[in-house]
């Protein structure tokens, strides 16, 4: 059997919602103010690395039969650990917590007032992120039918919502576009690659697909070939739903820049997204860009907790002799959220930008690998193996180095930055580029000794 094409429709709109959080939000109208009269290219650049590479993540995994399908070619072990690492930061410790934040701090927090006779802001904060991680949970307790709600509700409001935004910004029109500034006063390109790791949404591509597959198996879709087929349809309809929203938004970042100049060191996509609306609407306009905040974060905050939680279901069904349900799973991410969202968050979004920096890397290095694997890791199998070791070997080692910058601690190392500096590309945060291709060389050859 096969799914029609409103059922690929509405796979496809519960994908997109899944992926569509506050950071996709929040980063192509950053990119657009920041680069102005160059957001073409900076906007090429953002797409490729936010669309792109996860589309092709998705495609990777489903056809090498999932994640530990694909990582384990390097190595079961290797296949846990690096499971865990990026399970664990698209989920409770950082992209959970923050689409509470995130929402809060635009739905709610601009109408807080300062009477001292008002209720804290601690507690109203409490309040509100305990009805958000109510709702998620709420709405996570099947996820096989995930798509009732995102599929037919959640994700084509939340389109309506953009293009209202997009129509307004039409209207308007841009005039001037401002001159690039800040990170893209040149090599927009390239920038808007790197600006794309942000979104994380290339490590979310490699465990989204668990979701979706049982909601196509839902439909009655039973043969394992078809499910992989209509897992890499809805990818596709994703990737193209995310190009034309991107760009929306890069051109709605354009339109505010020349509106409110920025100040890139201090502003974010956020005050370029308020800026405008407070332009266009008015008052009104706050109310919104919350509504749209929220829903964008209730649908990906959803989609994370089922999908952490059914990793985590399948990996470690028994714990200490004891079943472990899906149910207990979603129980502790949401509750870890919780907390985290209201307690702490600032910390880990700083250590979260140098763990982004490791994982995201290998993820892609993994990716190529598995869509070149016919003409190359079928036939010479240890390149999997070498080309993740040595770019791992960089990837943590810049981790290292700029976690300790974090804590204030830089310098400590100075040997260790000064080999990282003798990377070619390592100024573009591309260091790890020139280990991958040697990995590869590396890989054939030691295929090559081993075989004879």
């Amino acid at each position: 059997m096969t799914l029609t094409a409103r059922q690929r429709l509405v796979m496809t709109f519960t994908f997109f919602s899944m992926f569509f959080g506050a950071g996709n939000l929040i980063f192509p109208p950053f990119v657009g103010a920041q680069a102005g009269s160059a957001a073409m290219p900076a906007a090429i650049g953002f797409i490729v690395s936010a669309v792109g590479l996860p589309i092709l993540g998705v495609l990777a995994v489903t056809f090498s039969g999932g994640f530990d399908g694909l990582a384990g070619r390097v190595s079961p072990r290797f296949s846990l650990w690096l499971g865990l690492a990026i399970i664990l930061t698209i989920g409770p410790c950082f992209a959970i917590p923050r689409t509470a934040t995130t929402s809060f701090e635009m739905m709610v927090a601009p109408f807080i007032s300062d009477d001292p006779q008002s209720a804290p802001r601690w507690i109203v904060q409490l309040v509100y992120s305990l009805t958000f991680f109510a709702l998620s949970f709420l709405f996570a307790q099947h996820p096989e039918k995930l798509s009732k709600v995102l599929g037919r509700f959640m994700g084509p409001l939340l389109l309506i919502l953009i293009a209202v935004l997009f129509a307004a910004c039409l209207v308007h029109g841009v005039g001037a576009a401002a001159t690039p500034s800040g990170d893209y006063a040149t090599g927009q390109l390239a920038r808007g690659f790197l600006d794309g790791y942000q979104t994380m949404d290339l490590l979310a591509a490699l465990y989204f697909g668990i979701v979706i597959s049982a909601n196509i198996r839902a439909q009655q879709v039973d043969d394992e070939r078809q499910v992989q087929t209509e897992t890499a349809y809805a990818g596709l309809g994703t990737g193209a739903l995310l190009i034309l929203i991107y760009g929306a938004l890069s051109y709605v970042g354009v339109v505010s820049g020349a509106i409110t100049a920025i100040d890139p060191s201090t502003d974010t996509g956020a005050t370029v997204l308020t800026n405008l609306t407070s332009s266009i609407f008015g008052t009104a306009g706050t109310a919104f860009l919350g509504v749209v905040f929220v829903i964008a974060c209730l649908n990906v905050c959803t989609g994370l907790i089922c999908t952490c939680a059914t990793y985590f279901h399948k990996r470690f069904p028994v714990i200490g002799g004891h079943a472990v349900s899906y149910r207990a799973w979603q129980v502790l991410f949401t509750v870890f959220s919780f907390v985290v969202s209201n307690a702490g968050l600032s910390l880990i979004i700083k250590v979260s930008v140098p763990v982004l920096s490791a994982l995201y890397p290998m993820a892609i290095v993994l990716v190529l690998l598995a869509l070149t694997h016919r003409v190359l890791g079928s036939k010479f199998s240890r390149v999997y193996f070498w080309t993740v070791l040595l770019v791992g070997i960089v990837a943590f080692g810049g981790c290292i180095s700029s976690l300790l910058a974090v804590f204030g601690f830089e310098g400590v190392l100075p040997w260790l930055d000064a080999v990282l500096a003798m990377l070619p590309l390592q100024g573009d945060q591309l260091g790890w580029v020139t280990p991958a291709v040697l990995g590869v060389m590396v890989g054939v050859v030691d295929s090559l000794v081993r075989r004879r």
